[in-house]
């Protein structure tokens, strides 16, 4: 009777926990109520959504409005974006919510989210001490345009680290809930910092100040696959083919660059260890071939998938990091 009496207090705590979901929406008419039902059909019932619209010209905006009326504005706030792309799309919605909330939930306009979805992030990030930035992310089940499901996103099995991070990004942004340690810290970006994409952005600032990444094996998404996409799910061998030229075309080295520059204003909050890195991955990238292949190797850089991992030697290698 104890136990049950703890779990079902535990369950309690869970299902009444605070979550901004931040849903970012442009020209989303076609998916996006499917979207919004399943954010209505979730176990935890105490969220607000703040939509962020980067100057849609479809019904999205009247769309959003109908269930504003029907949810109330005090369950769906309706804010305009900067229109400065979709990272910052996500990124000054994210500033902008409240600091009342427990956790903060990205959302796409087009995915569908399962009822536990929420519920299991809050219930994995319960465990880690609330005063450290943590965010839960994970695997998604892929759907078609008509919603049926056909496969998985990659399974990444080798542990989150700033080491990893600098080099590729694990965390979907669509998979991410946010503590409010977390938010705390990302809300700080400058609005001039030029981010790649959000989601990477956030697991290099979190694996970077020693926060808590969990990456879940089990999805609680369907991850919507469509002409539209942004970002894709990169399982395909030709979005693999298409990522890798883009690698080695110098993109990854622009990429780099502007986290290093976007890093500078969070070296402070950087654990000793992962500052350290970080000064020597900045000098090793420039250096001449041996000294660069030397610190590479020792500071142990790595990707999770063997294509990855091959990409990243001949990265090293040909100065395209």
């Amino acid at each position: 009777m104890i136990d049950e009496k703890i779990a079902s207090d535990e369950l309690s705590q869970i299902t009444q926990s605070s979550v901004a979901i931040i849903l970012c929406t442009y020209n989303g008419e076609e998916y996006i109520e499917q979207q919004l039902e399943s954010i209505i059909a979730q176990t935890i019932l105490n969220w607000t959504i703040f939509a962020s619209d980067d100057g849609s010209t479809d019904a999205t905006l009247s769309i959003l409005e109908k269930y504003q009326k029907i949810l109330g504005s005090n369950k769906l706030v309706i804010l305009k974006g900067p229109k400065k792309g979709f990272a910052w799309n996500f990124l000054s919605a994210l500033k902008y919510t409240p600091e009342s909330f427990q956790y903060y939930a990205f959302c796409d306009q087009d995915d569908i989210w399962l009822s536990n979805k929420l519920e299991t992030g809050v219930r994995c990030l319960r465990q880690y001490n609330a005063s450290v930035p943590g965010i839960h992310c994970g695997r998604t089940a892929l759907v078609d345009e008509n919603g049926q499901r056909y496969g998985m996103s990659y399974l990444f099995e080798r542990k989150p680290s700033f080491k990893n991070a600098l080099m590729q990004n694990i965390a979907g942004g669509n998979t991410m809930l946010l503590n409010h340690a977390a938010k705390k810290i990302v809300a700080e970006t400058p609005d001039d910092c030029d981010i790649i994409s959000h989601d990477w952005w956030v697991y290099i600032v979190i694996a970077g100040c020693g926060g808590n990444i969990i990456y879940d094996p089990v999805p609680t998404l369907l991850y919507r696959q469509h002409a539209s996409n942004v970002i894709g799910s990169n399982i395909s061998f030709f979005s693999k083919l298409y990522r890798i030229r883009r690698f080695f075309s110098g993109d990854f080295r622009i990429w780099s660059d502007k986290n290093l520059r976007a890093l500078q204003h969070f070296e402070t909050k950087l654990t000793e260890e992962n500052r350290s890195i970080l000064t020597r991955f900045s000098k090793a990238r420039n250096d001449k071939l041996i000294p660069r292949i030397i610190t590479f190797a020792d500071i142990g850089f790595y990707r999770q998938t063997l294509s990855g991992t091959i990409a990243l030697m001949l990265g090293i290698i040909f100065k395209k990091i």
